[in-house]
């Protein structure tokens, strides 16, 4: 079985994060880990880049910790891959199989246009989107919202809430009323901490769509945290 993390923050992307992004790779590289997927906080949420830039140069900063990452990787043995967590009032969504060109190239979608004409566009060039912890409850958050047919999986067990979550048996039965596939990630955003999260699949990741497709045949097995 191959092990891999697919919910992580950087202190390049993400404000709330507190290690940088090589030092995470390394981390979970000596952790057990066969590859990570960097999901950075983007525009809309709690990222570390400064809003008043232009786009291009936002995108370029956004990435940095992605960029450093997958250097880390390749010296280490690692694979990285990249991702976007994309909030709509306080509800968060992974994107996965999009790139730093995508981002550039689609500023309409990701600032100005409704979040279901940005899934249909993910959707479209190849991508796909799991619903991040979606009955995580705190005061930051104003409602919970719930979008069962614009998304491909739920974040089943999202390991930095510890074991035996209430907002991960509900995630459960969400996915489970809407026939959706489960996964799961750990939402670390610090070395210090790290949950032991993420999945298992049977098949080795090269690429998005390889998780994608194991998500489909149910081969994921999400991993408790620590």
């Amino acid at each position: 079985m191959y092990k891999y993390e697919t919910h992580l923050h950087t202190a390049e992307g993400s404000a709330c994060a507190h290690s940088p992004a090589a030092e995470l790779a390394a981390a979970h590289k000596a952790a057990g880990y066969d590859g990570i997927f960097i999901t950075d906080h983007f525009f809309n949420g709690n990222t570390a880049v400064p809003r008043e830039l232009p786009w291009e140069g936002r995108i370029e900063l956004y990435c940095k910790g992605y960029e450093a990452a997958l250097e880390t990787g390749l010296r280490v043995g690692l694979d990285v891959f990249f991702g976007v967590e994309f909030t709509v009032q306080g509800a968060d969504f992974l994107l996965y199989g999009i790139d730093k060109n995508w981002l550039l190239e689609h500023e309409f979608y990701l600032t100005v246009a409704d979040e279901r004409a940005l899934f249909r566009l993910v959707h479209e060039d190849g991508g796909f989107i799991v619903h991040a912890h979606p009955f995580r409850d705190y005061p930051y958050i104003p409602h919970i919202s719930l979008y069962p047919h614009d998304v491909d999986a739920v974040e089943w067990i999202n390991a930095s809430h510890g074991k035996d979550s209430v907002f991960d048996s509900r995630a459960k039965q969400y996915a489970e009323m809407y026939g959706l596939p489960l996964t799961g990630g750990s939402d670390t955003h610090s070395v210090d901490r790290m949950f032991g999260g993420g999945i298992l699949v049977p098949e080795k990741i090269t690429c998005p769509a390889d998780y994608l497709r194991q998500i489909r045949n149910g081969s994921v097995i999400p991993l408790e945290p620590n």
